[in-house]
């Protein structure tokens, strides 16, 4: 990584110039390629998109997932845990919930989720790269680039975390993202720095909390970024998102979009469907607008899902919701 000149919009230019990738379908429930249209969801300067989190109640499969971000007309993605699950990693067993269980019960799921542990590393570092090269020629091909990969690897093996930034290479993925904790910005930037990449942090209430100093986690590594969510924000302080992005917008590459009310609400910080909640939206998607800072919009969908509907309707909706703001 290149010290205070490294940019997020340089390493772009390097990820995507990388050598031509050679295609091996990964599925083959969902045709892609039968059409000349392309989604577009970058309006007047600002880049829509979404993380696939989005999809958490419905298929994995990664065919399909790509299915739903054509049909929501949406160019920009940040992959999370369908990766993996798409491409086979072992899952542990699922436990009901409200479950009770007795003292050996939990010994013996703390034994099966150790051995889990032990195969999902023994998964990763046998896993092709090549297989996440061809991810991105698929999706690109859809006309679909993957700017982010969210491994979750801080508490991953070092080799692990290797892994997880080869990964995200070959996807052409500027970074990878992990949730924000002490030991998640102490431990990921170093591995960043290593494969010229970033490590960028999803925010949830800390900025509520008191002493919390976003400039400490930040400053661990050169390689660390915000993935500010602007719902989390607004829902846990009441204060306005712009503040923090004005401030840091050379430090995020990407914010999460939510509608939220805010603290001093009847029903405080609790998510709503886009426009039933307080979080400014359309103040944080104009500003990005105006400034013109290369700052990735993913929608992050958390309210309920209405009756009769299904994720893929709702994100079309919110996507439907910024894009009219923007144009």
């Amino acid at each position: 990584m290149e010290n205070k000149n490294f940019s997020r919009r340089r390493f772009i230019g390097t990820a995507t110039g990388a050598a031509a990738l050679a295609f091996v379908p990964f599925g083959s429930s969902f045709a892609i390629g039968t059409s000349t249209k392309k989604p577009n969801s970058r309006i007047n300067g600002v880049q829509l998109g979404l993380t696939t989190y989005c999809y958490r109640s419905i298929s994995h499969n990664l065919d399909e997932v790509l299915e739903y971000v054509l049909t929501s007309g949406v160019n920009s993605l940040e992959m999370r845990g369908v990766l993996e699950e798409g491409l086979g990693i072992p899952q542990p067993a699922r436990l009901p919930k409200g479950a009770n269980l007795t003292d050996a019960e939990k010994a013996e799921r703390a034994k099966a989720a150790a051995e889990i542990r032990e195969a999902q590393r023994q998964w990763r570092l046998n896993q092709p790269i090549q297989k996440y090269a061809d991810i991105r020629k698929k999706y690109n091909d859809a006309g679909v680039d993957i700017h982010i990969a969210k491994f979750v690897p801080s508490s991953w093996s070092d080799e692990e975390i290797d892994y997880a930034y080869k990964a995200a290479i070959a996807l052409g993925a500027y970074g990878i993202t992990d949730e924000f904790t002490d030991e998640a910005a102490q431990r990921l930037g170093k591995f960043a720095e290593k494969h010229n990449s970033l490590a960028i942090y999803h925010t949830h209430g800390q900025f509520g909390k008191p002493g919390f100093d976003i400039d400490k986690y930040l400053g661990y590594s050169k390689a660390n970024r915000l993935n500010l969510d602007i719902g989390h924000y607004f829902g846990s302080t009441g204060k306005h998102p712009n503040e923090i992005i004005e401030k840091y917008h050379h430090l995020i590459p990407s914010i999460h979009v939510k509608d939220k009310t805010g603290p001093n609400h009847a029903q405080p910080n609790v998510n709503k469907p886009f426009g039933q909640g307080e979080t400014p939206i359309a103040d944080v998607l104009l500003l990005l607008k105006k400034e013109k800072w290369p700052i990735n919009v993913d929608l992050e969908l958390e309210y309920d899902i209405p009756e009769g509907s299904d994720p893929v309707k709702e994100v079309t909706k919110c996507i439907e919701y910024m894009r009219n703001i923007l144009e």
